[in-house]
């Protein structure tokens, strides 16, 4: 084997820190946008909100810095910016922000202040808080960790009891063990919680009641046999196999209603997030206005105190690290402009196109895909779908996310398409006025849809149907007998 040099010419792909920054600002969402923004705010001097700089005032620079060198004028960092940066570069190579360790500053100041400040209190912090309040063996208290760790958010127990027992085989412990360590925890609050089923843990929450509770026999003899038809609601079913009255069945069922069928919902870590709609979108003078919500986009803009100290013939550290901020502050507010401007052509697109549901609803939703506003706006569909992406947009209809209004789309008898979305709401509007004795089977509702004209499959209404969460005709007809 020998060494050989070869000359080839290829063609390849290659992004700028620039476009990077652009695309990874395009497809985040609201949240994700505002805690890049707050990032940025806090690793670069240079950039400001603009209420800030309108209400700060100017701060004279010191005599013996300007007669150190000449400053930029405002024309010059005001100029356009040169687009001759590496390719294939990551930003803090070009940029260093204020975390990087080339910055001088602590790697945590560009971090969420609420992160450190907020206090929550997990499912799992709340059963070891009890734990530790418990007196046990240090064995059952290994035990109780293991068994803590397999309960999900539900409050279930979502590992075999087994499985855990053959985890712990080299500690030499028995499953009654770690079963009795269960009923243990089985204990704690709230209660049924580290159950393995439903019908444990409505057990375990009957079994905490006061003995001479009214109709108590009778719950726990419907939860612990006959859970599946009081699901049902089949009351005649129930009357026959459990002997109980109407007013016996009615109350048993009552007091089961009053349980927890996920005890561990009430105790979550996760804080609530609320959807924030990037664009709005409302009726004047018989026109549609798109506009952009400005509470998720702030405006930001650049310090001038800090941008007079740059220096042109200076080559300091510190002057070096100003222009450079300087300079990625001006990007951050170009590509923040350009997803702004993409969102909002992006937005009055699929406005103009779906023109029908902001008038009369989903059932007059249009066919739409991703390559139709791609076309229309000379944009390539990759970029569609990540600005359209985890983008809400609020109209009069409601709060929806941008890719609600793409869907397929199904043949009519007239040669024309009709929308899935729009198919889906006539679907339900058809189940919410059927006759409650008579409901409508999938083959009628797909007969009704070819007497408008729309050729819809039996397969097809049974899929819609279950994506809406809809029972079938026969279960629904058995619950709306036995309200």
């Amino acid at each position: 084997m020998r060494q050989t040099l070869q000359l080839k010419i290829g063609q390849q792909l290659t992004m700028t820190p620039q476009l990077q920054q652009a695309i990874k600002l395009l497809q985040l969402s609201s949240l994700d946008l505002h805690l890049e923004i707050q990032q940025a705010l806090y690793s670069n001097p240079l950039l400001d909100l603009a209420e800030e700089l309108e209400n700060a005032k100017p701060e004279e620079t010191s005599k013996s810095v300007q007669d150190e060198a000449t400053p930029i004028a405002q024309e010059d960092w005001d100029k356009p910016i040169p687009d001759e940066l590496p390719v294939d570069a990551k930003w803090d190579d070009i940029y260093p922000t204020a975390g990087s360790p080339s910055s001088g500053s602590s790697a945590g100041e560009g971090q969420d202040f609420d992160s450190y400040h907020s206090v929550t209190e997990s499912l799992q912090d709340h059963l070891l808080w009890q734990l530790n309040l418990t007196p046990m063996s240090e064995v059952d208290h290994h035990i109780a960790l293991a068994l803590i760790d397999a309960i999900n958010t539900d409050g279930f127990l979502e590992i075999p009891a087994e499985d855990i027992h053959s985890s712990l085989a080299d500690r030499d412990i028995e499953l009654d063990e770690v079963l009795a360590v269960l009923h243990r925890i089985q204990q704690f609050d709230p209660p049924g919680i580290g159950a393995r089923d439903l019908r444990e843990s409505l057990m375990i929450q009957l079994g905490q009641f006061s003995p001479d509770t009214p109709f108590l026999q009778q719950a726990m003899l419907l939860a612990d046999q006959h859970l599946s038809l009081v699901a049902e609601r089949n009351f005649p079913l129930l009357r026959r196999k459990t002997g109980f009255t109407d007013a016996e069945l009615d109350s048993a069922i009552r007091l089961i209603q009053t349980l927890s069928p996920r005890p561990g919902e009430h105790i979550h870590s996760s804080e609530v997030e609320y959807v924030v709609p990037d664009v709005r979108v409302r009726k004047v003078n018989d026109r549609w206005e798109v506009s952009l919500n400005a509470e998720v986009t702030p405006r930001l803009g650049i310090n001038t105190n800090y941008a007079s100290m740059v220096r042109r013939a200076d080559d300091s550290a510190d002057n070096t690290y100003l222009r450079n901020q300087l300079q990625e502050a001006r990007w951050f507010l170009r590509s923040l402009e350009s997803r702004n401007e993409t969102l909002l052509r992006v937005a009055s697109c699929i406005v103009e196109m779906q023109r029908n549901f902001l008038e009369r609803g989903p059932e007059s939703m249009r066919p739409l895909v991703l390559a139709d506003v791609a076309q229309q706006l000379d944009l390539h569909e990759s970029t569609v779908s990540r600005v359209t992406t985890q983008k809400y947009i609020d109209t009069p209809q409601g709060i929806f996310e941008l890719k609600y209004f793409f869907s397929s789309h199904v043949s009519t008898a007239a040669g024309g398409e009709c929308s899935s979305t729009a198919i889906r709401a006539m679907l339900k509007k058809m189940i919410g006025t059927e006759n409650p004795a008579k409901p409508l089977s999938d083959n009628k509702i797909a007969a009704l849809f070819e007497d408008q004209g729309i050729q819809v499959a039996r397969r097809t209404v049974a899929k819609y149907r279950e994506g809406l969460g809809i029972p079938t005709s026969s279960e629904r007809k058995r619950y709306k007998q036995n309200l």
